[in-house]
């Protein structure tokens, strides 16, 4: 009874609050910066997406070098099972850590350190006489990845103005699929070793990128280092722009939570966070648990029985990818949130019908030559649907809800969420498509209908508004 009511006192709060402005500030925003101003912006978010880049050049480089490692290392085929799904373990234990480090050392001192387990990743799989070498590599690169996944667009998201704030945290997700295209393919023209040497070089961009961008203003506050917040926040804004407002808020905003006991991890489950606890965590949820590890898993071979290349598919599923990315990076900060989630959501609810469709009626030896064809459209729906919106929106959403205070030990453990997801649906896909196929997808479609009900019900909109306004809105007792 006592979660019923703090949904509903949470859905209330949504619904009633999020539409009020809490701050008034000036017509063009929290401080008159022209584009030209905001150059520091653009150069810190592209520094930061190279660990985005770097986070897709990890997961695209097992599948276009399964084959060549396989026959150069003699492994079995459970020795590269066990080489692929390593990064997911190591992506966990990073998911785990990084909002320690990042509330510890800074958002570009977690950046550092993920660099770094990226780089020797890297080196550890290019000097590879073995599968052992092989998965500490992999293991080293999934811990980067766990790091990434968390304090890039948390980074993005503390940096950017709030009216650019959703387009410029979307540009990680999209920079993530670049990388997974980019793998896809190079890795069938280049060896493997070689192909492992070009995961350094957006691994060194952002190292040399880090010496020239300012740190988080926000985490400066948080620190009590006053000076170096606003130097931070003036050189992001533009010499000339009037940052007083939005330095005030920002101050007055982290003094009050600085009065708040430090916080713990059963702190997240009190009242005061229980909505955005619910909001991120939900996200996650409803992100993986929607089958995309499991669509991804099977789209070489959804093509190839449709009749198609299966390395055409592949990387028309990645140019798809790049492409609807893209268009939603520019929609995010228009449409908004919300709009880009239940729409996305929809698409794939009718990706994963015509998909169940199709191998409903393979199974049932009907209309044979349509088939294969309805489970191409059906996979490019469903790929182009997620890539849309429920890609990359709750990881804008999750990197605006949660207060500073609690960012770190909220958004690890979100990410962690979304990265349990990520090992369960890839572990089970293949015994749920034993089980029956169409099955399969007729489940991935019930759970995105529960998340267009959840978006529906419980998301707020958070287009133009500034992190502080968002969370007071969504955290007030």
């Amino acid at each position: 009874m006592a979660i019923d009511q703090d949904m509903e006192a949470c859905e209330n709060k949504l619904q009633g609050k999020i539409t009020e402005p809490l701050l008034q500030n000036g017509a063009n925003g929290t401080s008159k910066s022209t584009k030209e101003d905001l150059w520091m912006v653009y150069f810190s978010t592209f520094v930061a997406v190279c660990g985005a880049f770097e986070f897709g050049s990890c997961i695209g480089f097992s599948s276009p070098t399964q084959a060549a490692i396989t026959e150069d290392l003699d492994l079995s085929i459970a020795e590269y099972a066990l080489f692929g799904s390593i990064l997911t373990f190591g992506a966990m234990i990073g998911a785990i850590t990084s909002g320690v480090i990042a509330d510890s050392i800074g958002r570009k001192g977690a950046m550092r350190v993920s660099d770094a387990f990226c780089v020797a990743g890297w080196l550890a799989i290019y000097f590879a006489k073995g599968p052992v070498s092989l998965d500490i590599g992999r293991l080293s690169m999934g811990y980067g990845m766990g790091v990434f996944s968390y304090v890039v667009p948390v980074f993005i998201s503390e940096i950017a103005p709030k009216n650019l704030r959703g387009g410029l945290t979307t540009a990680n997700q999209l920079l993530i699929c670049s990388g997974v295209s980019l793998s896809f393919i190079i890795g069938t023209v280049l060896s493997w070793r070689t192909l492992a040497l070009t995961g350094l070089i957006p691994c060194f961009i952002l190292l040399l990128g880090l010496f020239f961008i300012p740190e988080s203003p926000r985490w400066l506050e948080k620190r009590g280092r006053h000076e170096e917040f606003v130097a931070a926040l003036q050189k992001l804004r533009g010499k000339d722009a009037d940052i007083s407002k939005e330095a005030a808020e920002i101050k007055e905003y982290i003094e009050t939570l600085e009065n708040l006991p430090k916080a713990t991890m059963l702190d997240l489950f009190q009242r005061r966070y229980l909505c955005s606890v619910m909001i991120g965590f939900g996200l996650m949820v409803a992100q993986q648990f929607g089958g995309i590890n499991g669509v991804c898993f099977y789209t070489s071979q959804t093509f190839e029985s449709a009749g198609f290349s299966g390395n055409i598919g592949t990387i028309t599923y990645g140019i798809l990818q790049v492409i609807v990315t893209a268009l939603g990076a520019l929609l995010m900060d228009r449409a908004g949130r919300r709009p880009l989630l239940l729409i996305s959501a929809s698409g794939m609810v009718l990706g994963c019908i015509l998909t169940g469709t199709s191998f409903y009626l393979k199974a049932h030896e009907l209309a044979s030559t349509v088939s294969p064809l309805l489970a191409v459209a059906g996979i490019l729906v469903y790929i182009g649907s997620f890539s849309s919106g429920m890609g990359v929106t709750p990881w804008v959403i999750m990197s605006e809800i949660f207060p500073i205070n609690v960012k770190g030990t909220a958004g690890s453990l979100a990410t962690l969420m979304n990265w349990i997801g990520a090992w369960a649906v890839s572990y089970s896909f293949n015994f749920l498509m034993s089980w029956s196929s169409y099955g399969t997808f007729s489940i991935f479609a019930a759970v995105n209908v529960i998340a267009i009900l959840f978006v529906a019900k419980l998301v707020p909109e958070t287009k133009g508004r500034t992190l502080e306004q968002i969370q007071a809105a969504i955290n007030t007792a």
